[in-house]
């Protein structure tokens, strides 16, 4: 065989991928299938109903006559094509909230729909609503509280197991289930209950291995430690949790909120907010619908810094979501798909000051609509320029930057520069960036745009950036 020159040799591995380097390691704890697939669902409904929507309460006490529970409308059907038509993912119902009572008639309680007016006791919400998403090709997610303010064996030794029980009834009995919803939360001067949430935990993963767990903790989701529906500016999807648990000994809620960078376990965060002031339906707020311009801020500091959006909206008396809210639902998704309706940069030319080798890691995937595909640097470099030919003078106001977070999170502060003329001009600086940054500004026009990658814990990974001029709201 003859032998190749050292040139020819040297441009042979090049062309054929000989000094291609391998894909970048994982960096830090990571996300698993599970929570990778939820991060990329980012909107979705959340509904409380039960008891509390007929007497106007928040937290019900358990001592309500489970009659009172009569929706002679009620359509879960409506709910879910509802939330399908409003651009969500999926539905988590209050399946049993703090007053005890089941939407699903429980074999554990007697505080159910069994003992109520609806349906002369024969209804089961959970299994029309199970059904309804399906339908409507939805995923389906349950609430249940472990706080019962009815069960009388609450407070004993005995509760963890009866409440684990129920637990097994609804993964059981009511299709797959994508998450399940925990809180930790208990009244004052209540009885004591030391909740078993790894015996809780373990039935969710037997029966519903798929499902993401939610908590102020996870282990798989975590709790924003508001419910304004605001997310840190600085968020990162990483959380140390030795130590703490759920409800009064969770981490501090500014801990919960941004996440701990370098954290042990991938944690991301979800942020639950209502569309009204309240979680239940009270006719007295169907005039405090949040505005539009609320919500769209409320997306831009959820979805827009690394959460997942669960926006609660109650169904009322009746058994259906009101019109004052399934309007505003509708103008929400109008107002997202106009922001985002064309990405200006796809397809632009990306120069990027450092690339790994190989053409898998290719600056040109930033813009190639696709967040499967990444560019990277090697792996000492932890700084980076990529500067993005628009082509010609562009409007926009709006940025969307993805790292590939299978990888793990690894960016910890970047700036944007534009084009002005014949120099570029800062335009904003921020921290992390996650599963997705939002990027908000008064309406500049130019023919390039940078990112400058200044700080990263390990050689940065991106997806995708994207380029937007979202109209007046």
């Amino acid at each position: 065989m003859k032998k190749l020159s050292m040139p020819l040799l040297f441009s042979f591995l090049l062309t054929t991928g000989g000094f291609a380097q391998k894909a970048p390691a994982p960096f830090g704890a990571i996300p698993n299938k599970n929570q990778l697939a939820w991060q990329d669902m980012e909107y979705y409904m959340f509904i409380h109903f039960g008891p509390n929507t007929f007497t106007d309460k928040e937290w019900g006490h358990g001592d309500e006559d489970p009659k009172i529970f009569n929706p002679k409308k009620l359509d879960a059907r409506q709910w879910a094509r509802t939330a399908k038509a409003a651009g969500m993912k999926a539905i988590i119902i209050t399946a049993k909230h703090h007053d005890g009572f089941c939407l699903f008639p429980s074999k554990y309680s007697t505080h159910t729909v069994r003992e109520s007016a609806w349906k002369d006791g024969k209804g089961d919400v959970l299994k029309e609503l199970s059904a309804a998403c399906k339908e409507y090709g939805l995923k389906f997610g349950v609430y249940l509280s472990p706080w019962d303010r009815n069960h009388p064996k609450y407070g004993t030794s005995e509760y963890n197991q009866i409440f684990a029980n129920t637990l097994k009834e609804v993964h059981t009995q009511y299709g797959p289930v994508f998450e399940q919803w925990f809180d930790g939360a208990k009244g004052a001067n209540e009885k004591d209950q030391a909740y078993d949430f790894k015996l809780f935990n373990s039935v969710v993963r037997t029966h519903n291995p798929q499902a993401v767990i939610f908590s102020d903790i996870g282990p798989d989701v975590r709790w924003m430690g508001n419910e304004r529906g605001v997310a840190g500016e600085t968020n990162w999807a990483t959380l140390n949790t030795d130590g703490f648990g759920v409800g009064a000994a969770a981490p501090a809620s500014a801990v919960l909120n941004t996440g701990n960078e370098n954290g042990k376990y991938w944690i991301p965060a979800e942020v639950d907010v209502s569309i009204r002031p309240g979680w239940f339906y009270s006719a007295s707020t169907d005039n405090k619908v949040k505005t539009l311009e609320e919500l769209m801020s409320i997306y831009e500091s959820s979805v827009g810094r690394n959460s997942n959006l669960l926006l609660n909206v109650p169904v009322d008396r009746d058994g259906l979501i009101h019109p004052t809210d399934s309007t505003r639902l509708m103008e929400f998704k109008k107002a997202i798909d106009a922001s985002f309706k064309t990405n200006l940069a796809k397809g632009k030319k990306v120069l990027a000051s450092h690339t790994r080798t190989g053409k898998q890691f290719l600056a040109q995937n930033l813009t190639d609509g696709k967040t499967s595909t990444y560019w990277a640097t090697s792996d000492q470099v932890k700084t980076a320029a990529l500067t993005i030919d628009l082509g010609k003078a562009t409007e926009l106001n709006r940025i969307v930057l993805q790292e590939y977070i299978a990888l793990g999170q690894r960016i910890k502060s970047f700036s944007v520069e534009y084009l002005d003329g014949k120099a570029f001009k800062p335009l904003l600086q921020q921290t992390t960036i996650g599963h997705k940054r939002i990027l908000s500004f008064a309406t500049i026009k130019t023919t390039k745009i940078r990112i400058n990658i200044l700080e990263a814990n390990a050689g940065p990974v991106l997806s995708e950036i994207a380029v937007y001029k979202a109209p007046d709201l």
